[in-house]
């Protein structure tokens, strides 16, 4: 739906609507080479790392499960912020954090999500406010520095090969799953959270991405991160350890937000039922 803009002039006159506004996230998708879906009220754009065989143990991980890097945009089409989370090698690091300096992006986070994956995956979130034009054409200038693959290629479609009505149902949500990854989102801060004073769209800054993956017909992984407020920190910890999935990272993805927001990221490995069972306990543990 287009974005419709109305503002009131000294004059007492109100300004027409921004002409155009749908065209601007589609310009922002040429320059990223990728297209977008607006969810949760922002814009999205995925560069999946489809160039990367990343294996866990005996597992190959799926783009979809924990190679999708992103970015965000809030639907302003003349100030947005922008906000995401590149995924890549440790070897890509260097060059990429000094692109991003010289293109006045602040990195907000470098970290795993995953443990013992060959080879070695690097998180780096990223931040940055203006126009979504400026913004995409100085992201595209850092991902140049990675080998993230683009233009990015629409997936082919894929036979379904993990019971994503099992997987929603047991998580108390509806998502998505194409071939063996089904992945779904919460949010589980039950506040307002601002960041230099400004309001953060809950899906964009602190939304609780999961993702499963079958590895074969009587076991599935499951990885992604639980953004909750400090109180819930050990609860969530508790009950992933009670249910035999490892918490791999605990950090911060935001500065200076109020309040403060954690994020759990986990690794799980088990029949897919145990699997779910144990990430819903951690969701109500983290409500």
């Amino acid at each position: 739906m287009p974005f419709t803009l109305v503002a009131g002039l000294a004059s007492g006159a109100v300004s027409a609507p921004v002409a155009g506004a749908q065209s601007v996230w589609d310009s922002v998708a040429t320059v990223l080479q990728t297209s977008a879906t607006l969810t949760g009220g922002y814009h999205r754009y995925g560069f999946p790392r489809t160039d990367l065989t990343v294996r866990v143990g005996d597992v190959t991980v799926a783009p979809a499960l924990a190679l999708g890097a992103w970015a965000g945009f809030t639907d302003e089409p003349r100030t947005s912020t922008m906000m995401g989370d590149l995924v890549i090698t440790s070897a890509e690091l260097g060059p990429l954090l000094e692109e991003l300096r010289r293109q006045r992006l602040e990195v907000m986070a470098i970290h795993n999500h995953i443990v013992g994956e060959e080879p070695d995956i690097v998180y780096v979130h990223f931040h940055g406010r203006g126009g979504p034009l400026d913004l995409a054409s100085r992201l595209d200038r850092a991902l140049a520095m990675t080998g993230t693959p683009r233009p990015v290629r629409p997936a082919g479609p894929q036979p379904l090969r993990i019971d994503s009505a099992v997987v929603f149902r047991t998580l108390g949500v509806s998502g998505r799953a194409q071939g063996s990854v089904a992945q779904v989102s919460f949010v589980l801060v039950p506040a307002v959270v601002r960041m230099s004073g400004r309001r953060q769209v809950p899906g964009l800054a602190y939304g609780s991405p999961v993702n499963v993956q079958m590895v074969n017909e009587s076991r599935a992984v499951a990885t992604g991160d639980f953004a909750v407020l400090g109180k819930r920190v050990d609860p969530v910890l508790d009950s992933l350890s009670a249910h035999g999935i490892t918490a791999t990272a605990l950090h911060s993805h935001l500065i200076g937000e109020s309040p403060r927001v954690y994020y759990i990221h986990f690794w799980g490995d088990g029949p897919l039922p145990t699997l779910l069972a144990g990430l819903r306990a951690a969701v109500d543990a983290a409500k």
